[in-house]
């Protein structure tokens, strides 16, 4: 197993330092803000160990601790930059005014059910017997 990649984050301002120590040699840079701090330093891991191939151990630090990198790290990632600004939904649209009165639709005639059709035809049967 090859030895751990350590990255070594200090904030500084609003910017912060980054040290990528391994493989014999320690790189460093600067960053605004712990996202792009990060970013930068897999960019120097990278120049550090171009040629390996597969996964390389980094341990990321902050105050020599990974967990509290870790919880830094995700406090800002997960952190809401701007407030959220409130949906404005619009109002539906107003039909279309043509000047000539609005057009209900002419509703359709109902069918007649079999039992309103067979008292019907029954009706004039019963007249017809009634009348005799």
């Amino acid at each position: 197993m090859a030895d751990p990649i350590e990255v070594n984050y200090t904030p500084d301002g609003d910017d912060w330092a980054v040290a990528v120590k391994g493989r014999g040699q320690t790189l460093t840079a600067r960053a605004p803000g712990l996202i792009a701090a990060r970013d930068r330093a897999d960019q120097l891991v990278e120049k550090i160990a171009p040629d390996e191939p597969g996964h390389k151990t980094v341990v990321h630090l902050l105050n020599g601790d990974a967990v509290e990198f870790t919880t830094a790290y995700l406090t800002a990632r997960l952190a809401k930059t701007e407030p959220e600004k409130p949906v404005e939904v619009p109002a539906p649209a107003e039909p279309e005014k043509s000047g000539q009165p609005e057009q209900k639709p002419t509703p359709r005639p109902r069918a007649k059910s079999d039992a309103e059709k067979q008292a019907k035809t029954q009706e004039p049967q019963k007249e017809a017997a009634s009348g005799s």
